[in-house]
């Protein structure tokens, strides 16, 4: 499994996952703040499959020469 999450967009994921399950944790939105789940997990191992069916990568281009 190749990362085709960058960092802003990893960090954005974790702060997104995390505030969408405390807020289900509070009991303020419901059983929709499990959806949460998702965006922490992707954002946690660096990979989303929909990034990789729709050809989208936002990490970085390496510009190292050999």
């Amino acid at each position: 499994m190749k990362t085709n999450i960058g960092t802003v967009d990893r960090v954005l994921r974790i702060v997104v996952g995390l505030a969408l399950l405390g807020l289900f944790a509070a009991g303020s939105i419901g059983a929709w703040g499990l959806i949460g789940i998702v965006p922490l997990g992707t954002g946690l191992v660096r990979f989303c499959p929909l990034y990789r069916l729709l050809g989208v990568s936002t990490c970085a281009v390496s510009t190292k020469l050999p």
